[in-house]
């Protein structure tokens, strides 16, 4: 009888001892940042190319919608594009026409111009010459020279005008020349506006895991913002929540047992990657107020982040899945 009780001490002694090196909780599950894939335009879904719980890559196309409204508006946005440069181009064409008229108008006036003061010059010499001696001058000389003045007066302003009209035209087509520019520049935004639309007729993975959560079929009417499926992302670790009386000891980097149902077998191992700074009830919908009635101390629950070092490829983990980890916290 006494060395039953000695030896069952002993196995106590033995298994507390044990026992005393890990903190350990039943409150803990797979955990993961899923991914819930839908639609940024609408249509028609032409192609599928992944289904139920199929595994993904990141860049992998998952569907198809019908692209030819698309396409048929990104083909109209290039084919003004390429129809507003070829007027451009003509455009150019005329400013340089133009820019040449000006330049010849403007040279033409100013050789009107010299002739005009040159005329007004002499009329002006006349003029002094019959005030000092009237018979030096005769009437049909100062007649002459004042119809002359006035001809030449005439043609300079006639030529001032035609350079400050083929100014204007220059003027003129460059700011035509500017809108048509400014009409590509909105063309080639609905350009590249309609590529884009065209490239989200395509659904892509954006990271590697396993769909989930399927809902589509071929042919279906897609709208923006429908969720269509979802992805579980490769990278997955466990939330423990554990009580905070448990936690004294626990640090980041231990090492971290797991055991999981689904698969199997001896424990996934692990190690604690973070303790939430903050029970789970402080970020409640409606967190507890203590400052009111009477109040009953609770234990508290706390999560820590428990990631895998490797997990086998036939074990099926998911978020969700209830796990049972134990972290060794006394070497």
């Amino acid at each position: 009888m006494g060395l039953g009780v000695v030896a069952l001490l002993i196995v106590g002694l033995i298994w507390w001892l044990g026992a005393r090196r890990w903190q350990s909780t039943d409150d803990a599950y797979v955990d993961g940042h899923i991914v819930h894939l839908a639609p940024q335009v609408s249509g028609v879904v032409t192609r599928l190319y992944v289904t139920d719980n199929a595994a993904v890559r990141a860049g992998q196309v998952l569907l198809d919608i019908d692209s030819s409204d698309a396409q048929a508006k990104y083909q109209q946005a290039a084919a003004q594009i390429a129809q507003a440069e070829a007027q451009i181009g003509q455009q150019s064409a005329v400013i340089a026409a133009d820019q040449a008229s000006d330049a010849q108008a403007k040279a033409d006036a100013a050789g009107v111009a010299a002739q005009a003061q040159e005329a007004a010059d002499d009329l002006a010499r006349y003029r002094k010459l019959q005030a000092i001696a009237p018979r030096a001058v005769s009437a049909q000389q100062m007649d002459q020279a004042l119809e002359t003045a006035r001809n030449t007066a005439a043609q300079r302003d006639s030529a001032l005008k035609k350079a400050q009209n083929a100014a204007d035209q220059v003027r003129a087509a460059q700011a035509q020349e500017a809108g048509l520019r400014a009409q590509v520049a909105a063309y080639q935004a609905q350009a590249r506006q309609s590529r884009i639309t065209l490239s989200e007729t395509q659904l892509y993975a954006p990271i590697d895991g396993h769909i989930a959560k399927f809902n589509v079929a071929l042919g279906n009417y897609v709208q923006p913002g429908q969720e269509l499926m979802a992805i579980v992302p490769t990278r997955l670790w466990v939330t423990a929540n554990f009580k905070e009386t448990q936690l004294a000891l626990m640090r980041v980097g231990q090492r971290a047992d797991v055991h999981v149902d689904a698969c199997g077998g001896k424990p996934l191992r692990g190690k604690v990657d973070s303790i939430q700074r903050g029970a789970g009830q402080a970020f409640a919908l409606l967190p507890p107020e203590n400052a009111t009635g009477n109040f009953v101390k609770v234990v508290q629950r706390v999560p820590v982040k428990i990631v895998f070092d490797a997990v086998p490829a036939d074990c099926p983990l998911g978020p969700g899945i209830s796990v049972e980890p134990k972290v060794l916290v006394r070497p």
